[in-house]
């Protein structure tokens, strides 16, 4: 493997964990979101999926975001009788999003990100070095 690949591979996951933590920013932001209509659906939570793409170039995987999905799970109710949203009872439903989790996958996704931009640092300090030999 050369080093061009190398950092192929590494940008294709910064690029794949940049759209991770977009979705879940759209999902911290909406974790509070209610629906306009009574008895209507609140937010659902997404969810990114990944899979290896063959680059028949380089003769390497690189990682590719599959796809945006909504992840199950049921939506919570929040007794609120005077709320637009409430239906008959006075429940209001709320998305199925957990900040804890989205943070705990915002990390996950940042340290991913880390890891694929220290392999370019590592690349660029060896070509860096391998210049310098061939200077001398």
């Amino acid at each position: 493997m050369d080093f061009n690949s190398s950092l192929d591979i590494a940008y294709s996951g910064m690029t794949a964990q940049s759209a991770r933590l977009k979705v879940i920013a759209e999902n911290l932001a909406n974790a509070d979101s209610t629906a306009s209509t009574p008895g209507g659906a609140p937010y659902r939570r997404q969810v990114v999926t990944f899979r290896d793409v063959f680059d028949r170039s380089l003769g390497v995987k690189r990682v590719k975001v599959a796809g945006v999905i909504p992840a199950g799970g049921a939506f919570g109710k929040r007794y609120e009788p005077g709320h637009p949203a409430a239906d008959a009872d006075g429940y209001v439903l709320t998305p199925n999003v957990n900040s804890i989790t989205e943070l705990l996958d915002m990390r996950e996704a940042q340290r991913s990100y880390e890891a694929n931009l220290n392999v370019i640092d590592a690349v660029k300090a060896m070509v860096s070095r391998t210049i310098d030999l061939l200077r001398s």
